[in-house]
């Protein structure tokens, strides 16, 4: 092993194993917020991959890295730094947490989908006030739910892998109500916290391995700081306190250069081709990939699964080359961004 290689814990191989075991121990100034309480499963063994969603799996398998994804990852999980990815729709953004999830072997990746109404308090917990009105006997634990960025921060040996997607989506103020939390990896909860210090209750979580954890005094710290991976198509701007916590991954557009023999971003087209399909299925395919190649040439809003749902329709249809199937795919390679808009 090269030493240049040596500082990686993320590769971008799509081989699982126990890399992330050798972090480094965090910046002083991002230091643990609290001791190991109550460990959650881990994915130890190819068998136990089967585990993880199968969406979330097939996902992670067939990811292409880019050297920079790689390094940028590596930057966000040494500097415990949360990741704010940009690029254009279908760059594979949100498929990035699962490819790096699943190669270092931290679980089912969590998912928060940002819309409008978005709150932090939502993604933190859940209260059912009502039914614990109605069920006043039930311990109070019942009735309340970790949210996915809760469920994140439980103080676990591993970083726990979170996906906040399309945060251009949110409510103004919700970037600026995220500085806490990404600050300091911990939050209160007050219908616990009013039971005391030494109260230990257990709560429902987002986590599909693992449904419930344990709560001591009210209050949720990390012992590592997720893995945060933030997505956004680019459609608005976030203030200087917000992007001074994240760092910064413009994710690279396979469609949006022209395609010569050395360049880059082709290559990686091809390769995600490679990954998703047999080599006969690319060959056969291969008047749909020039195709998809031209128009990606004279313009930058086509997207990459564009071109495989396009590969998988003739593949799996066996429609015959003619009208019927010219038409179809122009419709799935139409451009995604209606011209003069």
């Amino acid at each position: 092993m090269d030493d240049a290689a040596d500082w990686k814990i993320y590769r971008g191989t799509r081989m699982p194993g126990d890399a992330l075991l050798h972090l480094p121990d965090p910046p002083p100034w991002r230091p643990r917020r609290s001791k190991v309480t109550d460990e959650r499963w881990w994915p130890a063994t190819q068998k136990d991959d089967l585990r993880l969603p199968p969406a979330a799996l097939q996902r992670g398998r067939v990811f292409h890295a880019t050297e920079r994804i790689v390094e940028m990852i590596n930057a966000a999980l040494y500097l415990r730094r949360p990741l704010l990815v940009t690029g254009q729709p279908g760059s594979g953004k949100s498929t990035l947490i699962d490819a790096v999830a699943y190669e270092l072997r931290m679980g089912a990746p969590l998912r928060w989908s940002v819309s409008s109404r978005s709150t932090l308090g939502d993604a933190l917990y859940q209260y059912d006030a009502i039914g614990r009105l109605q069920e006043q006997d039930a311990s109070i634990g019942k009735f309340i739910t970790l949210g996915p960025l809760g469920t994140a921060l439980l103080p676990t040996a591993r970083p726990r892998a979170l996906l906040i997607d399309e945060i251009d989506k949110s409510d103004i103020d919700l970037p600026n109500d995220l500085l806490n939390v990404f600050e300091e990896g911990e939050f209160e909860i007050p219908e616990l916290r009013r039971l005391g210090d030494e109260a230990a209750v257990q709560v429902f979580t987002s986590d599909p391995n693992q449904l419930s954890a344990s709560i001591k005094g009210g209050k949720v710290a990390c012992c590592e700081f997720p893995l945060m991976v933030l997505t956004s198509n680019g459609e608005r701007e976030f203030p200087a306190p917000f992007l001074r916590r994240c760092l910064r991954l413009q994710m690279p557009n396979p469609t949006g250069t022209l395609p010569e023999d050395d360049n880059e971003d082709w290559k990686r087209l091809d390769a995600i081709v490679n990954l998703h399909f047999t080599k006969s299925e690319r060959v056969a395919a291969g008047d749909i990939i020039e195709e998809f190649k031209a128009h990606a040439s004279h313009r930058k809003d086509v997207a990459t699964d564009q071109l495989l749902n396009a590969i998988y329709f003739v593949m799996s249809s066996q429609i015959a080359p003619g009208k019927s199937r010219s038409e179809v795919l122009a419709e799935l390679m139409r451009e995604l961004v209606t011209p003069g808009t």
